[in-house]
């Protein structure tokens, strides 16, 4: 039997929540709504995060009745939505993240635990929605399934961070790229109702971000090293010749003060999306 290599992507998202509870007192993996009275602080994770899941319960259309929630990570807000009367489903494909899930829908509505490419099911919903779980799928697969999924008349809610095409090389990678993605939906029938740019409410998490690489994971990542070249001197000679190429990606990735709100705003645009299927 052949082992199936672990998904890089969804580790990250079980160590962000590791982090985020630990850290941060927080169940939310998505970005913060950053308001303009509200200081850039860990303190104030926690306040800005409930602001994103407020903006986006702010934009669910009247009629709604039940929802695909796609990419639902711990099902913080799928248990709200659940809390609030909508029949929720959910698709999630990390294994780790669907356990917790799991306990806080308690049973109430189904868990596609799979990607979102092979969820299988004849149900239809009222609104498909994607928080910042649009970038990881393919864009012809998550329209394809969407339409499919989706009753005639329902809605697309996306609210996720995509790439503005300009030149140079993100530190922060992900998101689909804008004008494709503009492009792709003229291929299908939807309408786009609401398209509000929320890059400035969004970016300074980028800043906490940023922060917590400089003030925690560097130190520590400097103390392993100081540790290997000093009691360890050989092996740390082969660890930083073995992984050369890796070791200085990291470090310019993460290390250099570079994953901030400017840069994620040069790079990234942040949108909220409604569209009605016709």
């Amino acid at each position: 039997m052949v082992k199936q290599k672990v998904d890089a992507k969804e580790v990250g998202l079980d160590v962000g929540l590791i982090l985020a509870k630990h850290f941060y007192k927080t169940d939310y993996l998505h970005y913060g709504y950053w308001t303009d009275d509200l200081s850039v602080e860990s303190g104030n994770i926690v306040k800005a995060q409930e602001n994103y899941a407020e903006y986006l319960l702010k934009h669910m259309p009247e009629g709604v009745k039940s929802i695909l929630e796609v990419g639902c990570g711990s099902g913080k807000f799928t248990a709200r939505l659940l809390d609030m009367g909508y029949q929720v489903d959910c698709v999630s494909p990390s294994p780790n993240l669907t356990r917790h899930v799991r306990q806080r829908v308690d049973g109430r509505g189904t868990i596609f635990e799979c990607g979102y490419e092979d969820v299988q099911t004849e149900k239809k919903y009222d609104l498909v929605l994607f928080s910042e779980s649009f970038q990881y799928i393919p864009l012809k697969e998550s329209l394809t399934n969407t339409t499919r999924f989706l009753n005639d008349g329902g809605h697309l809610l996306i609210c996720d961070f995509f790439r503005t095409g300009v030149s140079g090389t993100s530190p922060i990678g992900g998101g689909h790229d804008l004008k494709k993605f503009y492009h792709q939906m003229s291929q299908y029938p939807f309408e786009i109702l609401v398209d509000e740019d929320i890059t400035k409410e969004t970016a300074p998490s980028m800043d906490i971000v940023n922060d917590f690489l400089t003030e925690v994971l560097k130190p520590v990542y400097d103390l392993i090293f100081y540790v290997l070249d000093n009691n360890y001197p050989k092996i740390s000679k082969f660890i930083r010749w073995k992984w050369a190429k890796k070791i200085k990606k990291v470090d310019r990735k993460y290390f250099q003060q570079r994953s901030n709100a400017a840069s994620f705003a040069h790079f990234k645009s942040y949108h909220l999306l409604l569209c009605q299927k016709k």
